[in-house]
C-alpha cells in the first residue's frame, strides 16, 4: 500500500479546534498520513485566545529539516505563521526542498478577534510565500487585507481573486462564509476561469477552525493525486458536513465535527 503524506506548518491550538490539531484530524479522516511543524503555541479555548508564543526560528527550521531528510510530503499547507521571520524561513525551506502541492491558509485573525499574523507580515506573505503556492484560501476579511480592497459582492470577490493570482499564486479560493448571500458561495479562480460551489448557509456560532479544516481537506486531496477542482469539491463537502453536524463543545465559538464527513459517506454507501 502506498501511503500519501501531508504536512501542516502552523500554530498549536490548545482547545483542539483549529490549527495543527484541526489539520491532523482532517488528514486522518481523509486517509493521509499527517505531519506537523509547529510555528507557535497558543493558549486558547472557544471563548478566545489568551496568549501566543512563537517558536524560535531554530526550532522551526529543525522541524522542517527533519521532515525533509526522512519523509517527503506529497502536499503541504501553512496556517498561522505569525511574523516576517517565520514566513521568510518557511518560504526558503519550501523552495529549498522543492515541495509542491502547497496550500496557503492566510490565518490572520482568530474568531474572537485576536491577531494571529502581525500586520507587517502581510507584505512578507505576498512577497515570499504566494509565488511558491499552488493555491491560497482566504476568507473575505483576509482577502480584503491582502488586496487592500473592500469586498461586498461576488463581483468584488472575482476582482480580488484576480489580484491575488497577479501577486504570483497559481490559484485562489475566496471562501463565502462571511458573505451576505443566502447560500455560502466559495469562489475558485485558476488564472483563467472561475468556478463556484454553493451550499446552504448554516446558522451557528460553532465555526472554530473552519478555515484550517477546509484548507487541510484540500491539502489531503492534493496529496492523494486529486485535481484542484476535485480537491475543492471534496473540501467543500467535508467542511459543510463538519459545520452542519457540530459538536456543541465549549461556551463560545465551538469546534466543528471532523468525523461527520466520514459518517455521512459511510451511511451513503450503506
Amino acid at each position: 500500500m502506498i501511503v500519501k503524506k501531508a504536512l501542516t506548518i502552523a500554530g498549536s491550538d490548545s482547545s483542539g479546534g483549529a490549527g495543527i490539531q484541526a489539520d491532523l484530524k482532517t488528514f486522518q479522516e481523509l486517509k493521509v498520513y499527517g505531519m506537523s511543524v509547529i510555528t507557535a503555541v497558543t493558549a486558547q479555548n472557544t471563548l478566545g485566545v489568551s496568549g501566543v508564543y512563537p517558536m524560535s526560528l531554530e526550532a522551526i527550521e529543525k522541524q522542517l529539516d527533519c521532515i525533509a531528510e526522512d519523509i517527503q510530503p506529497d502536499a503541504l499547507k501553512t496556517g498561522m505563521l505569525f511574523n516576517n521571520e517565520i514566513i521568510e524561513l518557511v518560504a526558503h525551506k519550501v523552495e529549498e526542498y522543492k515541495w509542491t502541492n502547497f496550500v496557503i491558509d492566510p490565518v490572520m485573525i482568530a474568531k474572537g478577534g485576536a491577531n494571529l499574523l502581525q500586520l507587517e507580515a502581510i507584505e512578507a506573505m505576498k512577497k515570499h510565500l504566494l509565488p511558491l503556492a499552488t493555491i491560497i484560501t482566504p476568507n473575505i476579511p483576509e482577502a480584503e487585507e491582502l488586496t487592500g480592497r473592500k469586498i461586498n459582492s461576488l463581483d468584488d470577490r472575482k476582482e480580488a481573486a484576480k489580484e491575488l493570482v497577479n501577486m504570483g499564486v497559481s490559484n485562489c479560493i475566496i471562501k463565502g462564509g462571511h458573505g451576505v448571500e443566502e447560500e455560502a458561495i466559495d469562489l475558485l479562480y485558476d488564472g483563467s476561469h472561475f468556478s463556484t460551489l454553493l451550499t446552504s448557509r448554516i446558522q451557528t456560532k460553532n465555526t472554530h477552525g473552519t478555515g484550517c479544516t477546509f484548507s487541510a481537506a484540500i491539502t489531503a486531496s492534493l496529496a492523494k493525486g486529486d485535481s484542484l477542482l476535485q480537491s475543492f469539491q471534496k473540501a467543500k463537502e467535508f467542511i459543510h458536513a463538519a459545520i452542519k453536524n457540530d459538536l456543541h463543545i465549549g461556551n463560545g465559538h465551538g469546534p466543528t465535527n471532523h468525523w461527520a464527513y466520514k459518517e455521512l459517506t459511510r451511511k451513503h454507501l450503506v
